[in-house]
């Protein structure tokens, strides 16, 4: 089995750039805030964060391919880095805490490119989660000092806890009854919304979460994570990975309940 430890340390390093520059301009009163042509807002730290993986990727990894959200994709090969610079950019420009640098390395194989290392740092929120594959997920302050991951034993929807983002991407796709009936069979139901919903399956305290529409550099970090934490990570579609443009994650004990609300329109 490969071994990734060296690629993780680097994921690390490049969260700690980023988490610098990130915070830096948290809550500033002068952020500069742009709209995009999908109407999403994008920050001057968004940029900057983003150049700055970037920068170090080019001297650290000259291989390797960068896919990110605010620059696109640059180089080619069998190794490709996908970055958020911030996920969660909304919450960043309202000064809520929530929001996160994603970073993974994805690998070519016989199923397309799959993420093999990923860090989800949420500086704001004093968190950080990771994995390798192969190695477990962790969380913690730094690869020294961190705590295993495991996802909930959970196995009923009547005693499950579902986090999701918003309602509006439900009723944009057709999915919104099964959405709701979905809320009213689990126990608990929460919009912790991003990266969050997802740390927290991995780590056990929520037991499924979904988003109806994403991108690649929103869901590879987070996808290998709760995969190696022991959990499931699909499209809606049911199809293993990242690549399906939303996401079901879970426990894996309900993830063909979680499928069969959420997959019918």
């Amino acid at each position: 089995m490969a071994d990734y430890h060296d690629d993780l340390r680097l994921a690390h390093v490049l969260a700690d750039a980023a988490d610098a520059a990130t915070m830096e301009r948290f809550r500033a009163l002068d952020l500069k805030v742009e709209t995009k042509p999908d109407m999403t807002p994008v920050t001057e730290a968004d940029r900057a964060a983003e150049e700055l993986i970037r920068g170090q990727l080019q001297r650290a990894r000259p291989r390797d391919a960068i896919l990110g959200e605010e620059y696109g994709v640059e180089g080619t090969g069998p190794r490709r880095w996908v970055i958020d610079p911030i996920d969660g950019t909304k919450n960043y420009v309202r000064g809520v805490p929530v929001w996160a640098t994603l970073i993974a390395l994805m690998e070519a194989g016989p199923g397309g490119y799959q993420p093999v290392v990923g860090v989800v740092s949420a500086p704001a929120l004093g968190r950080r989660w990771w994995a390798a594959k192969g190695s477990g997920a962790y969380a913690g302050r730094s690869l020294s000092s961190a705590t295993r991951l495991r996802v909930s034993a959970v196995g009923e929807l009547a005693d499950a806890s579902f986090a999701y983002s918003s309602l509006g991407g439900w009723e944009e796709q057709g999915r919104l009854d099964g959405f709701l009936d979905l809320t009213r069979a689990c126990w608990r139901t929460r919009g912790y919304g991003d990266f969050w919903s997802y740390m927290m399956v991995a780590e056990g305290s929520v037991d499924i979460c979904a988003e109806p529409e994403l991108s690649l550099w929103d869901m590879a970090a987070p996808a290998i994570v709760v995969q190696e934490a022991g959990g499931v990570y699909t499209g809606l579609d049911g199809k293993p990975g990242p690549h399906s443009g939303n996401a079901a994650a879970s426990n894996g004990l309900l993830h063909e309940e979680l499928l069969s609300h959420l997959g019918r329109r």
